[in-house]
Parts: structure tokens; C-alpha cells; sequence
């Protein structure tokens, strides 16, 4: 149904042709009840499954009940709530007298499974027909105009709705701000209140709620504010919205004081919070708010899990983890898609690559996001054969692989040196798939080629793109340009990156690493100025390590940590250790000219050595030590790891922004292809 056919059918609101609902005289029509129809009705409840319910509707065709619009009504409504929409139409479609309770089903149940145009088309067909809607059809077609965020048809709407005389009703009042909030017109939804009578505002907390949510969600915390404070009464959703909006907006104080002062925090007060600290990259109290929510007895839900579950990934807190899977397993929980796929991408990120393949098998439910991210785990953690692995039993189960899927298996081959192979998947991504490459499968090709030395070629790559190559894309050359010392393209792939991005700081020190590799100083200080002169920062590394279910947090050369005494004489020691078994620092990755000594004492201070002397000093003799860093590790800092491995004979996991290494025995898992 087109835009214009939608509008012109929903005029015949305005028309006094308009007639009340038909009602049928047929057998089992709304009125008393008979016996058969009293007896099917509450089976097809019972339905839990839709063989289920094809079995009941065969009783009921056998019966000759289906001429009957109370069974037909509860066939659709059921058949939509297993989420059978199509077996839900046609039923609607074989049923010859169709009234207002009938359409009523059927469009609510489009409604609430998203299929919004074909709930706004039958409700065109409804009055065509010349059924009448009522108070309980039009909430579920303001929903469906405000999914299709379709402004015209919902000013049309709001008219017919006046025609019909039910503007004041509560229920439609709250549907039609919630749709004028919905498709952008925050303005109409505030006349709409302001014009509203005190009866109905009085009475309904949710109108109350929808503004404040919509004020919420434009950034007017002012005027969301100042409706809470205006509340003759409020619920939990009134202070959730609230909540939820400051949080959003990144007040987290703000939010924090209304959540104190919530009378009964319910498990959504709970959650908004958990996840608000957790988007807003405080992970360590999103996960301290959700330890506190369980001692208060309140049980989470499944969103609830997966915001922990998140904190935990994002830092790198695999004790936690642990713990939050120990306390699902002990409380009933269900390994569904959520939640499984939750905790499989929290093993994989925080280095526990086997319990992440256990709770692969464990979840219920798979689909194509608990694939894509236990083949990214595998990827990530340089298991192409693995991942490979995994990728053809995803296909053999059924499922097509997407542009997401392609991207883990791409990175696999990336980390493990494949090239031939990266090339061959990229290219049956189009042929075999029909699937576009984006900017960041464009960038892994380059990555593959660069890794492999094959800079030529990566440019040549670059230079045949159908669309202009963005930062990331020249960064991966650069990155590649910088490991294989190619000065003449890396001064040329840096022009690139400086007119795209002169703020980004990465150009300007990944050059000046370049420069320093052969020791072009003066071309060194020349960057230096430049970013001084341009107001460019080098962002600081930092590396998270957790001990004994407590993150600590370490930045390039801070020493504010409690122990920063004792770590510091732990990094010396095993910095000697380490020359004596043959390690040299690589001070080619300190910027600046100075002293061989000074260059030194500058790599030392970089945050994943400082997260693995604390954690030599902090976990037991044997034990593994886990880091998360924010950037890619230098090669010097890769190089004293293998060397703290072997001394200390402890793995040592180390996460960066491109993947993870496992260093055991002096050796580490990238093979030093990274």
C-alpha cells in the first residue's frame, strides 16, 4: 500500500458514510456462549506450540465452529502470539464475515510483531468495509504510523480520530502523544498534553511518562524535569524514564540522585542504571550496582544479565564473569540466545576461549549473532582453523553467513597469514553471496596484504576501491608501512590520513615512529611541532588487569596506584632478568630523540608492563595473568612479554585493540605476526 492509497483510505474516517461495526448472525457470533465454542476457546490458549494450534483448527473446521468470530478471533491472537503472522492472515483471509473484533486481533497482532504496514493497510481494509474502529483498534494503528515514523499519515490519523469522537479517551490520548513523540513532533505532543483535560492528565500516569520519555530522548532534560516535577502522582516508569534519560545524555550523577530517591526500585530502576555506567564506560560500577542489586534480593533480568555480562567484556573481568555465570546456572536461568550469546562473547574477549565454546554448545537457540560472535572469538584469539571450522558448520545448520560473519572470518585470515585464502572469502562474499563489501572489509584486505609485506599490492588494492578510501582504510597501510619500515609510502599514506583527519593524533605518531625507526630526528621534531601546533593529543594507553574479582586500572606512565613502589621494583627486576636472557629494549618506538637510557626508562612506563609486574606480585606462582590494553601493543612491550613468560613460567594473555596473544614458554600465539 502506497503513501497516497494509505491517506486517501483513511479520509473515509471524515466521511459520514462511515457505519458502526457490522456484527454476523452466524453460528458462534458475539453473544451467548455455546457449548463447542466454550470448550475450544480455552485450548487454543493452552496452545504452546503452532502444530498445537493447526490441530485445534482442524477440530474446529471439523465442528463447523469456524463460521464462529469469538473462535476466529482467538485463532489470530494465539497464531500471533507465536509469532505465525502469515498463518495468522490466513485465517483472517478464509473467514467470510470479518468484524471489529476480528480486525482488532489481527491488527494488534501485526502491531506488536513490527509488520506496521500491514496493520495500517488492514486497517484501510476495515474501513472499506465499513467497520468502525474503536478505542481498542486505534492504539495499535498509531503504534504501526509511528514505526513507519509516517508524519503525514499520522496527522491524518489524529483527525480521524476527532471524527470519531474518542480524542478524550485515555487510551488514544496516551497512543496519539507516544505517535507525535515517536515521528519527531515533540511540539504537537506537548499541545496535545497542554490541551488535554485535567481528568485525563490526573489519571493517567503514562501520558505523563511518554512526554517525559520523548523530552528524554531530543535532550530537553529541562522540560522532562520539570513534567516529573509537575507529576500529581508517579510511578516506577515515571523515575525510570527520567533516570534513563539523564543517563543517555551522560549525567550520570544526575542519575544516580534520582535513583537514590526512588521509593521501590524495581529490576528496570536496576538495569537502566547497570547499563547506563556500562555505555558510559564506567564498567567497574555497572558492575558493582549489579552486585548490590542482587545482595538487595532483586532478581535480574535478561537484559539485566547481558548489561553485566558487557562491563565484564569490556574490561576484561573474567572472575566476574564467572561469577555472574555461577549465579545463572544456581538461579534457573535458560542459556537462551541472550544470554548465551552474552557469555560466549565474554569468555572469547576476556581470554577464555574454551568456556567459550562450551557455552556455545550449551545455548538454546542459536542464531546468526551467536555464531558471528564465537567465529570473531576463534579470530580473535588467531584460531583460523577453528574459526574455519565453525564457519562451515554455521552454513551446514542453516544459516546464510552475513556482512558481519565475513568480517570475523576475513580477520582470521588476517591474524594467521592466510592471505590467499582472505582473498578467496572476499571474493565469494560477492559473487557466492551477493554481499557488498563495506569500508572495514576493504580495510582487512588491506591489513592481510600489508601484514604480508605485499604493500604494492595493498595499494594497488586501495587505488582500485569503487569508492574513496577512508581513514581507516589508509591506516592499515600506514600500520603496515611502519612494520616493514617502507618510508617513501608511509610519508605518502600520511598526507592521506592528514587530510582526512589533521586532528587524529595516530597519523602524526605512527610517522614520527616511522621517522624514529631510522633515525630521522629531525623529522621527528618536525611531527612533534606539527601536532603541538594543531592542538593533537596523543592518546594515553591504558591496560586493565583484574585480582581476585577487583580491576585495576593502569595509565602509560602513572604512578598513582597503591603498590606503584613494589611494581616498580617488580618491572626493574624482571626487566633485568630479561637482559640477561637476551632481551634488548627496542627503543625505536619512543618518539623523541634522547638518550638511549632515557628511551628506556620511557618504555617502561607503559601501562601493560606496569599491569604485569602488579600482577607477578598480586596471583599466585603458576597462575595466569590476563590484560586488556586500549591499543596495540609495541613491539617492545611484546617482546619483554614472551621474556616474562618464560622466566616466570605463567601464560600471560594479553587483549589489544586488534586481538589476543598468548605468551607461553617465550613464544606467543601471533607467531610475532601482529
Amino acid at each position: 500500500m502506497s503513501k497516497s492509497q494509505g491517506l486517501k483510505a483513511l479520509s473515509a474516517l471524515f466521511k459520514p458514510t462511515v457505519l458502526p461495526a457490522k456484527t454476523t448472525t452466524t453460528k458462534g457470533a458475539h453473544g451467548p456462549s455455546t457449548s463447542p465454542e466454550t470448550h475450544f476457546i480455552p485450548l487454543i490458549h493452552a496452545s504452546k506450540t503452532l502444530p498445537q494450534l493447526h490441530q485445534i483448527h482442524a477440530q474446529i473446521i471439523l465442528h463447523d465452529l469456524f463460521t464462529s468470530s469469538r473462535v476466529v478471533t482467538q485463532l489470530i491472537s494465539s497464531s500471533c502470539l507465536l509469532k505465525s503472522l502469515d498463518y495468522a492472515l490466513s485465517i483472517f483471509r478464509r473467514f467470510d464475515l470479518p468484524n471489529l473484533f476480528v480486525f482488532n486481533a489481527l491488527i494488534r497482532g501485526l502491531a506488536e510483531n513490527s509488520r506496521f504496514e500491514g496493520s495500517v493497510s488492514h486497517f484501510v481494509l476495515m474501513l472499506r468495509l465499513s467497520v468502525r474502529p474503536d478505542r481498542l483498534t486505534l492504539p495499535f494503528v498509531l503504534k504501526s504510523v509511528a514505526g513507519l515514523a509516517d508524519v503525514e499519515l499520522g496527522r491524518c490519523l489524529h483527525g480521524g480520530v476527532v471524527k470519531l469522537g474518542l480524542e478524550l479517551d485515555s487510551f488514544v490520548r496516551v497512543s496519539l502523544v507516544d505517535m507525535y513523540v515517536k515521528i519527531g513532533e515533540l511540539g504537537f505532543g506537548l499541545q496535545l498534553f497542554d490541551e488535554s483535560p485535567e481528568r485525563n492528565k490526573a489519571e493517567s500516569i503514562l501520558l505523563w511518562n511518554v512526554l517525559i520519555n520523548g523530552c528524554c530522548k531530543v535532550g530537553d532534560l529541562s522540560k522532562a524535569a520539570s513534567l516529573f516535577a509537575a507529576m500529581p502522582q508517579r510511578n516506577a516508569g515515571s523515575w525510570n524514564s527520567l533516570i534513563n534519560g539523564f543517563v543517555w545524555n551522560g549525567d550520570l550523577n544526575r542519575a544516580r540522585e534520582l535513583f537514590v530517591q526512588i521509593p521501590e526500585k524495581n529490576v528496570v530502576s536496576w538495569t537502566t542504571m547497570i547499563n547506563g555506567f556500562s555505555q558510559n564506560g564506567d564498567h567497574e560500577e555497572a558492575l558493582s550496582m549489579f552486585w548490590r542489586m542482587l545482595e538487595e534480593g532483586v532478581r535480574p533480568n535478561d537484559l539485566t544479565v547481558v548489561s553485566a555480562l558487557l562491563a565484564c567484556t569490556k574490561i576484561g573481568a573474567l572472575q566476574a564473569g564467572e561469577r555472574i555465570h555461577n549465579y545463572l546456572s544456581s538461579n534457573g536461568f535458560q542459556f537462551n540466545r541472550g544470554i548465551g550469546t552474552a557469555l560466549v562473547d565474554m569468555y572469547a574477549k576476556c581470554g577464555d576461549i574454551k568456556s567459550a565454546s562450551l557455552v556455545f554448545v550449551q545455548t538454546k537457540g542459536k542464531d546468526l549473532l551467536t555464531w558471528s560472535v564465537m567465529i570473531w572469538g576463534w579470530a580473535i584469539h588467531g584460531c583460523f582453523d577453528q574459526a574455519l571450522q565453525y564457519f562451515e558448520k554455521m552454513k551446514s545448520a542453516g544459516i546464510k553467513p552475513d556482512e558481519v560473519i565475513f568480517l570475523a572470518i576475513l580477520t582470521a585470515c588476517s591474524h594467521s597469514g592466510n592471505v590467499d585464502q582472505g582473498l578467496s572469502f572476499f571474493e565469494s562474499m560477492r559473487l557466492e553471496y551477493s554481499i557488498e563489501p563495506t569500508m572495514k572489509h576493504y580495510a582487512i584486505i588491506v591489513d592481510l596484504l600489508g601484514r604480508a609485506g605485499r604493500l604494492d599490492e595493498a595499494l594497488t588494492f586501495i587505488q582500485s576501491m569503487p569508492t574513496n578510501p577512508d581513514f581507516v582504510i589508509w591506516g592499515a597501510l600506514f600500520c603496515a608501512c611502519r612494520a616493514h619500515k617502507n618510508i617513501e609510502m608511509a610519508e605518502f599514506t600520511a598526507q592521506r590520513l592528514l587530510q582526512l583527519e589533521p586532528k587524529h593524533p595516530g597519523s602524526y605518531v605512527f610517522l614520527s615512529n616511522v621517522y624514529a625507526t631510522v633515525g630521522r630526528w629531525e623529522d621527528v621534531e618536525r611531527v612533534r611541532i606539527l601536532m603541538k601546533t594543531r592542538g593533537v593529543e596523543k592518546d594515553p594507553g591504558w591496560s586493565y588487569i583484574e585480582v581476585e574479582g577487583h580491576v585495576h586500572n593502569f595509565v602509560a606512565g602513572d604512578h598513582a596506584h597503591e603498590r606503584a613502589d613494589e611494581v616498580s621494583l617488580k618491572l626493574e627486576e624482571i626487566t633485568a632478568s630479561a637482559k640477561q636472557e637476551g632481551y634488548m629494549p627496542e627503543t625505536a618506538w619512543v618518539l623523541h630523540n634522547i638518550e638511549e637510557e632515557e628511551k628506556e626508562d620511557a618504555l617502561g612506563s607503559h601501562s601493560e608492563k606496569l599491569a604485569l609486574a602488579f600482577g607477578l606480585i598480586s596471583t599466585a606462582p603458576g597462575s595466569a595473568i590476563r590484560i586488556v590494553k586500549n591499543l596495540r601493543v609495541c613491539g617492545d612491550c611484546h617482546s619483554m612479554m614472551k621474556y616474562a613468560s618464560k622466566l616466570s613460567r605463567r601464560e600471560i594473555i594479553l587483549r589489544d585493540i586488534k586481538r589476543f596473544h598468548h605468551f607461553k614458554d617465550g613464544t606467543c600465539s601471533c607467531g610475532d605476526y601482529w
